[in-house]
């Protein structure tokens, strides 16, 4: 052991076994608390439909997928990079590859061997787990050996647990999928010590918006597939994006509406709305479906028309019906526009409860270069609970491991420091 000192990990997530992975590595004893009865069990959850772990493209492009928050965690990032983290998959014992899409999966698309062979080898090196255990106090405390640290105060199956620690990070998650842990409780534990937090609102998320009640009736549960989102940013940004998603009876969900919601979220958050257009028909051009529609046959139903013509389904010309004039629809210059810009209305950003991860939380201006709260010293946050947000497609992930890491790193410099000081 580096020494006496008990580091304690709140969370046993990704960015918190990270976390201990690299502090125990250092020598330092460290104790794992997590309020679940096992540990990962968001990433497991993450894994079932294939564990997507990083993304391979470069990475001046793989940061800029942090948005503003880019350079805040490059510090973080390019020390631990999606190669570092296929290299320390095999390590594991794991081996990976990357998908057309340039996405990087273990080679048998399951997270389950990997978070048993990490936890085997963290055990391996000392790291001690004690599941069942919610945090809902910390304080600061006068050690033993006079040197300052904190003590945490958990419930353990109704049973109050306490323990001393020289150092803590905190991986507490953020506040989606709260029933596999992260459930946000921890904002007011911060605020109320005086650090700045903002927050925590739903990220990669589905959308409300108004539907009428025979498309609510005949159309809830359909996927939309290959058409594309158009959306103006409030100050004018222009994007546009292929993709599909799921018309559900209040609204939106699937990956393309997840690849927007930042910039839905915030137009909603700043205006009340956010205002979208839906081409379904991205590959042909507006010429190209006026040609297609030109052969209309006589005494032949608008509906067949449309699908014979154009391959259009129920559920796109049923959207058609629901945001045009049907009769300015026989018009085929009109019909070819609106089939090219179907408007939506969204109304209101899905429950975090519901969102696949979240943003908002401890933010940048509350920690220094190592994650350490600037209020409380010794105390390193890492994870979803951090300020910032990615899309879906590994990123998510590769933060996590990343601000472990850093975090991590800052541990095992304060305490090599205080420990040099007492010498």
């Amino acid at each position: 052991m580096n020494s006496d000192k008990v580091v304690v990990v709140v969370g046993a997530g990704p960015a918190g076994l990270m976390a201990a992975e690299v502090i125990s590595q250092a020598g330092f004893k460290v104790k794992v608390f997590d309020a679940k009865p096992s540990a990962g069990r968001k990433f497991l959850l993450a894994g079932v439909g294939g564990m997507n772990i990083t993304h391979s493209e470069p990475y001046p492009q793989f940061i800029t997928r942090y948005y503003e928050k880019s350079q805040w965690l490059s510090q973080a990032i390019s020390q631990f990079t999606a190669d570092d983290i296929q290299a320390w998959m095999k390590s594991l014992g794991i081996d990976s590859f990357t998908g057309s899409s340039g996405r990087v999966f273990p080679q048998d698309m399951k997270a389950a061997p990997l978070l048993r062979n990490w936890l085997k080898n963290l055990r391996d090196n000392g790291v001690e787990f004690y599941p069942n255990h919610k945090l809902i106090a910390l304080a600061p405390f006068n050690l033993h050996d006079q040197s300052n640290g904190y003590q945490l105060s958990f419930i353990n199956k109704a049973e109050p647990t306490e323990i001393t620690a020289q150092a803590v990070v905190l991986a507490l998650g953020g506040a989606s999928w709260p029933k596999l842990g992260s459930d946000g409780k921890w904002f007011n534990l911060l605020t109320d010590k005086g650090v700045s937090v903002h927050k925590l609102q739903s990220a990669n998320c589905g959308f409300y918006c108004n539907w009428s009640t025979y498309l609510q009736n005949q159309f809830a549960g359909t996927q939309l597939k290959n058409i594309a989102l158009h959306f103006t940013a409030p100050n004018g940004e222009k994007m546009v994006k292929k993709g599909e998603c799921i018309v559900t009876k209040d609204g939106f969900e699937g990956s393309l509406f997840y690849a927007f919601s930042k910039y839905l979220r915030d137009a909603i958050n700043q205006t009340g709305q956010a205002n979208i257009t839906i081409d379904l028909i991205p590959d042909l051009s507006f010429e190209q479906i006026c040609q297609k529609l030109s052969n209309k046959k006589p005494k032949e139903s608008f509906n067949k028309y449309l699908k014979r013509s154009i391959a259009l389904n129920s559920l796109e010309i049923a959207l058609l019906f629901e945001k045009f004039d049907k009769t300015q629809l026989h018009n085929i210059e009109y019909l070819a526009r609106a089939i090219q810009q179907v408007p939506v209305t969204l109304t209101q950003v899905k429950p975090i409860e519901e969102a696949i991860s979240s943003a908002g939380g401890v933010c940048q201006s509350s920690v220094n270069h190592n994650l350490m709260l600037t209020a409380l010293p010794g105390i390193f946050c890492a994870g979803e609970m951090l300020d910032w947000e990615a899309p879906t497609g590994g990123y998510l992930l590769t933060a996590c491991f990343a601000t472990g890491r850093l975090a991590a790193t800052g541990v095992c410099d304060f305490l090599s420091n205080n420990l040099n000081k007492q010498i």
